[in-house]
C-alpha cells in the first residue's frame, strides 16, 4: 500500500488469533436541541453559509444546561439493550468509554450505572478521548472471550458544546453532542460476528494538540494564579493534527490489516470516527472508497468525541447499509494524539 515511517520505537507484533466475539446490539441517543450553521453565522455576524463552509456541518445535536452525558448514556444503552433482545438483568459489565467527564469523579460508568438503575454490577471506564468505543470494544473483547464478562455494556457518551470557544472555529464549529452503546458478548446463538484484530497507537508528541487544560489537578482554580475559565474550555491545533495522523496513518493501516488477513478490498463498511470534513475527505480518497462505502453522518451530527463513532455504527445499523456478515473497518483519531482500528466481521 503506502510506505511511510513507523511510530519510533515500534517493533512488529504477532497477529493474534480473532475473537469470537460479536456485537448483540446497538443504539445511541441526542439530545433534543439542534443547533444549525446558520444560527451561528447569525449569532457571529458571519455571512450566510459561513460556518457550514468553515466546518462542513450543516447542524449538530446540542445539550442543554439541564442535559447530562449520563442521561444520555443510558438512553443510548436502552436501545442497545432493546436491539440486542436484552434486558438490564442480562448484562455482567457496564463500560463507559467516554472521551468527556460528566464530572471530576465519580467515573461516568458510576453515573450511567445510576440511571440505569443496575444492580450488583461492576462499572468502570475506558477513556481514550475520541478511540474511546475502539479502545472498550478492543480491550474488554478479551474479558468476554476469557469467560470473565457474558454481556458487556460499552456506553459513550460526551458533551462537548459546553466546553466550546467560539472564537475559535476552527475548534468549535465542528462539535455535537451525544451517547451511543453497544452490547458485546461471545459469538453464537445465530451471530457470528469476530474480532480480527485490533490496534491502538499514541503519538505524545502530540498530546498538547487537543487538550482541554482544566479538569485535573494540574490546573485545579487552588492551583493556577490565572483566570480558570479559558483553561475549561477546549483548544486544537487542527493543521498540525491532521498533519501528525496523516504521517502515521499509512503504516498503521497496514498493519492493522495485515493483523486481520486482510485487504482494503475485503472490507463492506469503513466506520470512521467523525473528526472533520478534512480528515473524512482524506480517508476516503487515500482508502480510494469514495463515499459508497464509507458511513458519513457529520454534516448533521458534528464530531461527538467518542459517541461519534458508535453512533455511525448505529446509524448505518438500523438503517440496513450494515448487516450481518459484513466485514468492517472502524478507524480513527483521538486527543493524546493516538491513532485506534478495529476489523471485524459483524
Amino acid at each position: 500500500m503506502w510506505s511511510e515511517p513507523v511510530a519510533r520505537g515500534a517493533t512488529p507484533r504477532a497477529a493474534p488469533a480473532a475473537r469470537a466475539v460479536c456485537l448483540l446490539g446497538t443504539g445511541h441517543a441526542v439530545p433534543s436541541g439542534v443547533l444549525k450553521s446558520e444560527a451561528v453565522d447569525h449569532r457571529l455576524g458571519l455571512a450566510p453559509g459561513a460556518i457550514e463552509r468553515l466546518s462542513g456541518v450543516r447542524q449538530r445535536p446540542v445539550a442543554s444546561r439541564t442535559d447530562t452525558a449520563a442521561r444520555l448514556g443510558a438512553q443510548a444503552a436502552r436501545c442497545a439493550l432493546e436491539a440486542a433482545g436484552l434486558g438490564l438483568g442480562d448484562i455482567d459489565c457496564l463500560v463507559a468509554a467516554s472521551g468527556t467527564m460528566d464530572q471530576g469523579m465519580p467515573s461516568n460508568a458510576a453515573l450511567i450505572h445510576r440511571e440505569l438503575g443496575l444492580r450488583g454490577v461492576p462499572g468502570f471506564d475506558v477513556n481514550a478521548s475520541c478511540l474511546g468505543f475502539i479502545a472498550a470494544l478492543d480491550t474488554l473483547s478479551w474479558a468476554v472471550q476469557a469467560g470473565r464478562y457474558r454481556r458487556v455494556l460499552v456506553v459513550a457518551a460526551d458533551i462537548a458544546s459546553c466546553g466550546l470557544d467560539w472564537n475559535h472555529l476552527e475548534a468549535s464549529a465542528i462539535f455535537g453532542d451525544g451517547a451511543a452503546a453497544a452490547v458485546l458478548a461471545p459469538s453464537g446463538d445465530g451471530v457470528g460476528g469476530r474480532i480480527l484484530a485490533a490496534d491502538l497507537l499514541t503519538i505524545s508528541e502530540g498530546a498538547h494538540l487537543c487538550q482541554i487544560p482544566a479538569g485535573g489537578s494540574r490546573h485545579h482554580p487552588t492551583r493556577i494564579d490565572g483566570a480558570f475559565e479559558p483553561l475549561a474550555l477546549f483548544h486544537m491545533d487542527g493543521p498540525r493534527v491532521f498533519k501528525l495522523a496523516t504521517r502515521y496513518l499509512p503504516d498503521f493501516l497496514d498493519r492493522l490489516l495485515g493483523s486481520a488477513g486482510v485487504t482494503l478490498r475485503d472490507i463492506d463498511w469503513v466506520v470512521p470516527h467523525q473528526a472533520s470534513r478534512l480528515a473524512m475527505t482524506h480517508l476516503s480518497r487515500r482508502l480510494g472508497m469514495g463515499g459508497e462505502r464509507v458511513v458519513d453522518i457529520f454534516s448533521d451530527h458534528g464530531n461527538q468525541i467518542a459517541a461519534s463513532l458508535p453512533t455511525a455504527l448505529d446509524t448505518a445499523v438500523r438503517d440496513g447499509r450494515i448487516r450481518r456478515g459484513h466485514r468492517l473497518l472502524l478507524l480513527g483519531t483521538g486527543a493524546g494524539l493516538s491513532l485506534g482500528g478495529v476489523v471485524m466481521e459483524f
